[in-house]
């Protein structure tokens, strides 16, 4: 980013100064295209406007003659000036604000048609074409504002002040032709009058402003014309005018003869100064032109090093960095992951080994300290999941102490239940004592719990397969509010012993769920069938559902159990169903109920179902027992589970 910051800065720079220095010549191409053939135009339409204010004060045919004769040389200037206004070359020289200008003015020039039209029907007096001609005269001396617009500062002046001494001109071609119309006629009007008067006015205040800004040389070309006699010989003529002496044949020939003299003699010192103005924009393009070339010459040489240097020290850069890349790379794909696999199998980690210093990251001393730094966060980062680990496993091993001694002293309780319930025969007491019994059951699958957490299994154990339908009464036992609970029937078919209780804790969990999370006035009802893949059982609620993002949340937690967190105990339930599924291949789902809330669908693999032979176990599985009635069939028989950690069932 530096070696691209630096070249563009530097073709930025070049290009601004060139650009500059293109500008600078251009004020040649804008004098010779634009500005001179409009200042010949501008000559012809003052000579027009004075022969035809001549012929407004007397109409004649040989004065017809002469305004025919001057508009023809009038319209051959505009052609001109149209055509190199709208050629090429010009439209390149320009920017699009003195292109607005030029169109402007192109615009004004197609009203002459129009002037003429009004003088040639006889529409317009002389004050008016006086006054019309002049709109047009400006619109030109306008664009020659807007193209005197230049970058060197001293030229720009020195422009404008010349177009302002040109405009003083103009005026003075304005009072010829006031003059003309009012000899012609005898007489000048008051509105006539008073517009000579503010021309004369303001001739003199744009030649007293102007000169004291001009440059020597040209100054002195412009006091030259305002300090002859003949200069001082108009004056005293306007102030007769203006004083409204009579006009006479005398003193008009004398008028026309001094402001004619003085009108040329004002255009050649216009053309001289803007030659000059165009002479000295040329050598400072030039002069920029040189500069640039040098100046950018010695820039491109050294962005030319720059790069080269930076090349040179950037690629051991990239070397050095990529070998520090690499070595980051293996730790967070390679070691680390495999620190953390040993750790969770219980192994033990050397550090040393698992987490060397990186010694091969280059000779610059910012790589080296770089790589120090690095080996100490790899090495902190082992030693931080080792921690982990071992307080992973400090915490399960406190979960299985407790969870094995609760699970003890509940054993030794439903034990002592399950005594008093046979040598009871009051049917409160039994009623109580079942309730009792429920609640340890309830307690002992809390404690199980506890181990699947800590990743033990549980102790119950069933040697026998029991029929589906006992086993998911059997978990809906195991509920608080096992009476919202229905169970409805299910074909006969059996659970592998060997899954019997997780299997149990599984559909508790989620019964358990269903129940807590839907009013306490509607029911919970389970199905289960045999399927293609193993045998479902769904678990359905009319609760409030979840929101698609919600279930879809849970499902992938379902699918794919995380690691526990101590931090987050609001979800063990769902971590212990994860954990029981995943053991056992089963798959859980979470899906809308039709019925607004919520469908866990359990699918128990094929392997783990068999087909019952033990006619007691069909028979169970047909009679229309409570889930009560199964506990204490089940604790009279004797045959399907012990509550013993670790002790077989019969």
């Amino acid at each position: 980013m530096p070696l691209f910051s630096l070249v563009a800065l530097w073709v930025v720079t070049a290009g601004v100064t060139i650009g500059d220095s293109l500008r600078l010549r251009t004020y040649d191409t804008l004098w010779t295209t634009l500005r001179q053939p409009a200042d010949k135009l501008i000559v012809e339409l003052q000579h027009e406007r004075l022969v035809t204010t001549h012929y407004l004060g007397r109409p004649a045919d040989s004065r017809r003659a002469e305004m025919n004769t001057q508009r023809v040389r009038t319209n051959e200037a505009r052609d001109d000036v149209r055509r190199l206004a709208l050629s090429e070359s010009s439209r390149e020289a320009t920017t699009p604000a003195m292109r607005a200008q030029v169109d402007e003015m192109l615009a004004g020039l197609d009203r002459l048609d129009e002037i003429r039209g009004e003088i040639d029907e006889g529409l317009s007096n002389r004050l008016r074409a006086i006054e019309t001609y002049n709109l047009v005269s400006d619109g030109i001396y306008q664009m020659h504002y807007g193209l005197a617009i230049i970058d060197d500062i001293p030229i720009y002046q020195q422009s404008r002040v010349v177009i302002s001494l040109g405009y003083a001109k103009e005026l003075l071609t304005r009072e010829q032709a006031i003059q003309a119309a009012a000899a012609s006629s005898g007489e000048m009007t008051d509105e006539e009058r008073k517009l000579f008067t503010q021309l004369v006015g303001n001739r003199r205040f744009l030649i007293n402003q102007a000169l004291p800004e001009l440059d020597a040389d040209l100054r002195q070309m412009h006091v030259n014309l305002i300090t002859t006699p003949l200069y001082q010989r108009l004056r005293l003529q306007e102030e007769k005018i203006i004083a409204g002496d009579r006009i006479t044949a005398r003193s008009q020939q004398l008028w026309q003869a001094t402001s004619d003299d003085l009108a040329e003699s004002f255009q050649k010192a216009q053309t001289e100064a803007g030659k000059r103005l165009a002479e000295r924009a040329e050598p400072i393009a030039d002069s920029i032109l040189m500069r640039v070339g040098i100046v950018g010459g010695c820039g491109l040489l050294a962005v030319l090093a720059s790069i080269l240097i930076s090349l040179r020290f950037g690629s051991r850069l990239s070397r050095e960095l990529a070998g520090l890349r690499q070595a980051a790379l293996d730790l967070a794909n390679s070691r680390l992951p495999r620190v953390l696999t040993k750790l969770k199998k219980g192994e033990d980690v050397d550090i040393d080994v698992e987490a060397p210093p990186i010694t091969t990251v280059g000779r610059t001393s910012e790589i080296q300290d770089v790589g120090r730094a690095f080996s100490t966060v790899q090495q902190t980062a082992v030693e931080a999941a080792i921690g982990q680990a071992r307080l992973q496993r400090g915490v399960s091993q406190v979960f299985l102490n407790l969870a094995r001694r609760s699970q003890t002293l509940l054993h030794r309780q439903r034990t002592q239940l399950h005594s008093m319930q046979r040598h009871t025969t009051e049917p409160e007491t039994l009623e109580e004592l079942f309730r009792l019994d429920h609640l340890t059951t309830r307690m002992r699958r809390h404690a199980e719990g506890l181990i699947i957490l800590s990743g033990a299994t549980p102790g119950r154990a069933w040697r026998k397969p029991v029929p589906m339908y006992d086993v998911v009464r059997g978990a809906a036992a195991e509920v608080e509010d096992y009476a919202r609970v229905n169970v409805f029937p299910m074909e006969d078919h059996a659970l592998d012993g060997s899954a019997v209780a997780d299997i149990i804790h599984l559909i508790a969990e989620l019964i358990e769920n269903a129940t807590v999370y839907s009013p306490p006035h509607t029911s919970v009802t389970v199905r289960g069938e045999l399927v293609g893949t193993g045998f479902a059982v769904e678990i359905e609620d009319r609760g409030l559902g979840m929101t698609p993002d919600r279930l879809a949340e849970l499902n992938e937690r379902l699918a794919d159990p995380p690691e526990f967190d101590l931090a987050d105990t609001d979800r063990m339930g769902l971590f212990v169903v994860a954990r029981l599924a995943a053991r056992r291949e089963a798959r859980v789902t979470l899906r809308p109920s039709p019925y607004g809330g919520t469908t866990a669908i359990v699918l128990i693999p094929a392997t783990l179902i068999v087909v019952p032979k033990d006619p007691d176990l069909k028979r169970l599985a047909e009679e229309e027992v409570t889930p009560e009635d199964i506990l204490l069939a089940s604790h009279r028989r004797g045959e399907p589970q012990t509550d013993k950690p670790g002790e077989e069932g019969p």
